[in-house]
């Protein structure tokens, strides 16, 4: 049975609008006020507070079982320019509102400590990338979600060339390139024809439900699946992945802006959205287009976790990371089982919270002991305790370790794979954990067992409270979800049921 069969309390709210409009307007402001350094971030950090309250806010409705709609534009039947929040919808809403808050206060400690220049073009951009990821997460059809996801594309480029040197220029040109090519090559003809077979492209419909095999041929529809897959690009499966650690050369802010709340996060947000709400469970099983898939992204999974073996730039070596977690996401939606797809969808934001982390620990090493590098990280745990303790135990929870977030992920996807009787989907998730230990053990062993050079600690701190509260707030969200997964999970139960 599909997930979204069930029929909800449907209120029009405009309460929509305004959590669609609040980081809009807050980047229109911070851009007036270029001259005003402390009033600009005071402005960054109140839209995302506000809004943070207002997704917040509609918690409890949701919970209760109710869906709040709002149309902006009816453009033509079935086709419209509309906002929806239901229980998917809070999974991501919640995650990029609260992840905006936390990256913002960072971002401050770090652009000022390294005194980055066009730190105001930053602040907006940031905001403007909050409000395309929230415009994904409020979408209630495909065409809406699919504006949303090229503003994402387009208002973060200026975030991955930020240093406008020739590294940037190349690492935001194959970003731009890879994200907007695949949506325009794959995506825009696939939703133009489901439209044209179904006549909506509204996800309650489960729009293919009901239609095989009779008024569409399979292949139709499997090739329509294949373009979905392919054309959401940000979700790193190979191979459309190479923007992913090519987009490393952004300052450290916005690699955990794209890793863990608006680019990659909005990538796997629309390709499980799709799968289930315009595919539906019924057609994936009855095309058999799960379990193959599931084994497509597998291979994603141990492949990416074998090269981050071999990086030894910490932030490269966590992009790779990124490209194999995210397949966890899709993997458990493809399973189709359950506890599979439950997993799948709670790893949206477990992730989040111990990637943000990660990538604020490898800027906060940068900033306080300008290491890029494993090999030169050497007893720097002992310097920098906060910092490399919270990095060990956010690499916990990508290990899938208890008590932290991970495991809640990996125990669901590997109970999943067991009620899909997929044994192959198993041992690739016990193999991607053992290669998960292998690249993330050695950073702490060496951190804080590693041996000193004589003198290479001279200066060296802890980063600037700025950024390392960011990181503690982050880090113990993570062992809280960790411990106590029920308020996330009750958004998840409200998609399977």
């Amino acid at each position: 049975m599909d997930p979204v069969s069930s029929t909800a309390n449907i209120v029009t709210n405009s309460n929509l609008l305004l959590a669609v409009i609040i980081p809009l307007f807050g980047s229109v402001v911070v851009m007036t006020l270029k001259n005003h350094p402390n009033l600009r971030e005071f402005v960054s950090f109140s839209s995302s507070a506000l809004l943070f309250l207002l997704v917040l806010s509609f918690t409890p409705a949701i919970t209760s079982g109710t869906t709040f709609v709002y149309t902006l534009f009816q453009l033509l039947p079935g086709l419209s320019i509309t906002l929806r929040a239901d229980g998917f919808s809070m999974i991501f809403a919640l995650v990029a509102s609260s992840l905006w808050v936390i990256a913002v206060f960072y971002s401050m400690g770090y652009m000022r400590g390294l005194q980055e220049h066009a730190q105001t073009r930053f602040n907006a951009c940031f905001a403007l990338a909050i409000f395309g990821a929230i415009g994904v997460a409020l979408s209630d059809n495909l065409f809406t979600m699919y504006l949303f996801y090229e503003i994402v594309s387009v208002c973060t480029y200026p975030l991955v060339a930020h240093h406008q040197d020739e590294e940037g220029y190349e690492g935001g040109k194959k970003y731009i390139v890879y994200l907007t090519t695949t949506a325009k090559l794959f995506l825009l003809p696939a939703m133009i024809l489901i439209y044209v077979l179904a006549g909506t492209l509204d996800f309650p419909h489960n729009i293919f439900t009901g239609m095989i095999p009779g008024d569409v041929k399979a292949w139709i529809v499997i090739m329509l699946y294949v373009f979905c897959i392919f054309g959401f690009a940000k979700n790193g499966v190979m191979p459309f992945h190479h923007w992913l650690p090519g987009a490393m050369v952004a300052p450290t802010p916005v690699s955990a802006l794209l890793h863990a709340v608006a680019v990659v996060k909005v990538g796997v947000f629309c390709t499980t959205r799709t799968m289930l709400y315009v595919f539906g469970v019924d057609t994936m099983t009855a095309l058999n287009l799960g379990i193959p898939t599931a084994y497509f992204v597998g291979f994603t999974i141990i492949m990416a976790s074998v090269i981050a073996l071999s990086k030894d730039n910490l932030k490269a070596r966590l992009a790779y990371s990124t490209v194999s977690q995210l397949s966890y996401i899709i993997l458990g939606v493809a399973l189709l089982t359950p506890h599979a797809i439950d997993g799948g969808l709670i790893h949206i934001v477990n992730h989040a919270f111990s990637k943000i982390t990660l990538f604020f620990c490898a800027g906060a090493i940068y900033v306080a002991a300008h290491k890029k590098n494993i090999s030169e990280m050497s007893g720097l745990g002992r310097t920098m305790p906060f910092t490399f303790g919270a990095f060990a135990v956010a690499s916990l929870s990508m290990i899938g370790a208890p008590p932290v977030a991970g495991f809640v992920s990996k125990w669901y996807l590997l109970v999943g794979s067991m009620e899909a009787h997929q044994i192959g989907i198993l041992l690739i998730l016990i193999a991607s954990t053992v290669l998960n230990v292998g690249y993330f053990a050695p950073v702490t062993f060496k951190a804080f067992f590693g041996r000193r050079p004589e003198g290479a600690a001279a200066g060296i701190r802890e980063a600037p409270l700025s950024m390392l509260i960011p990181i503690l707030i982050a880090v113990t969200v993570s062992v809280i979800i960790g411990i106590y997964p029920n308020f996330m999970m009750q958004f998840v139960k409200a998609v399977t049921g």
